[in-house]
């Protein structure tokens, strides 16, 4: 428990933290992996590049000492982030190298402004929010070697199959090379990858959402070759692994992992909206409720730039032919000649409320959401304005975790 003196002076640094969040958490990382460039085998270098990683841990810093007060109400966000620790491998012992410099971090950029009193206060406040992060992650720990076909750590996987799903989005399907079984999963939840691909001088670690039907003895991920756009250069590990990961090769898998799931005692229809790579957890989810045969209706909306990009197309239609409670429709932002010609989509541009309204018979239904971060924070608005509740709207974030409402980008 913090002392009402420690809460008061966090909370004294909220103005500031909103302000210098991010050049704290930059300058952070950058003097952590200058002293520890073992941990750049954890974290994901593209995000790093991209400041997204830092915009991440700025918010979370904030949202600490906003509710430092009441710890309790972050858990949701805590066990998100636990989620992702638990699939990378995070140990205790990094949480105290974290804290060094992260406290460092807030002491150079600030410079007299963080004053003894402050950096002792934080102190306190970080080895309280980490001791909360490390006993779940440890629960989770357990849960995941002790579960049936679970394991501890990294475990070896050869790729059974390989399948061109579209022009970018290719399938592994992986089984334990050891022969055993394998735990089940929860639809929504994703794997990690830990790939050193040739001429790099670390491993690197993905996550990936399993895009296959919970219970089968393997697991399918669908990965999306990322290409470069202006000074953002090709994903390496989506290129290495649709360049060089062939049928009978190893690759290293966590345990599935992720709090993206289906609500299991929710029966109100549901909406799967996804935009590019993002159907991959929705072809989970969407396989899981037919298996169900709840009789419900189950609204499959998918976003894709054309035909060309549109991954597991026939699929989902042939499901919807074959179970009446499932529609399907398409928007194609980019639609090409042949797919006007063959009508592969309902909709070209972007998804907006007036559409949404008319293919969405229940507006009071249950919400999946996931894709790039502009086209669920697109989404998410056109649904409120639809009257859609935001607790009845859930959703994932490739990569670290962010938020759907536009005012939490300065933070």
């Amino acid at each position: 428990m913090l002392s009402e003196h420690t809460i008061r002076v966090i909370k004294s640094t909220v103005p500031v933290l909103e302000v210098h969040g991010e050049a704290i958490t930059r300058h952070f990382y950058e003097t952590m992996f200058t002293a520890h460039p073992e941990l750049l085998n954890i974290f994901n270098h593209a995000n790093q590049k991209q400041g997204r990683q830092q915009a991440a841990l700025a918010n979370m810093v904030y949202t600490a000492a906003l509710h430092i007060d009441n710890l309790s109400s972050i858990l949701p966000a805590v066990r998100q982030v636990a989620h992702k620790h638990r699939s990378l491998g995070i140990v205790p012992e990094q949480y105290v190298i974290v804290g060094t410099y992260l406290l460092q971090a807030i002491k150079d950029v600030l410079g007299d402004a963080a004053t003894d009193e402050i950096i002792t206060a934080w102190g306190e406040a970080y080895n309280v929010i980490a001791d909360a992060f490390i006993g779940i992650e440890q629960d989770m720990y357990t849960e995941a070697e002790n579960q049936t076909g679970g394991w501890e750590g990294f475990r070896t996987f050869k790729v059974a199959k390989k399948v061109q799903e579209s022009e970018i989005i290719t399938s592994f399907y992986l089984v334990p090379d050891d022969g055993q079984p394998i735990a089940s999963y929860e639809p929504g939840q994703y794997i990690s990858i830990k790939i050193k691909p040739e001429a790099q001088s670390f491993t690197q670690i993905r996550q990936y959402s399993l895009s296959d039907t919970p219970g089968k003895p393997h697991y399918r991920i669908s990965v999306k070759r990322e290409r470069g756009v202006l000074e953002r250069p090709d994903g390496v590990i989506s290129t290495y692994l649709h360049d060089h990961i062939e049928e009978g090769s190893l690759v290293e898998l966590s345990a599935p992992a992720g709090d993206f799931t289906l609500i299991a005692d929710d029966k109100r229809p549901v909406v799967l909206l996804s935009g590019g790579v993002g159907l991959t957890p929705m072809i989970s989810m969407l396989n899981t409720l037919v298996n169900l045969n709840e009789n419900r209706t189950i609204t499959f909306l998918h976003a894709s730039p054309n035909g060309q990009s549109h991954a597991f197309r026939d699929y989902v239609d042939s499901l919807a032919k074959r179970n009446q409670g499932v529609k399907a429709y398409y928007c194609y932002t980019q639609p090409e000649d042949a797919d006007r010609e063959n009508e592969y989509f309902h909709k070209e541009g972007y998804i907006d409320a007036i559409w949404l309204r008319q293919v969405i018979d229940e507006l009071d239904s249950t919400y999946y959401l996931c894709g790039p971060v502009s086209f669920m924070r697109a989404v998410y608005t056109e649904l409120q304005a639809l009257g859609v509740a935001a607790d009845n709207i859930h959703y994932e974030f490739f990569g670290p975790k962010a938020s759907l409402s536009p005012a939490s980008e300065s933070v």
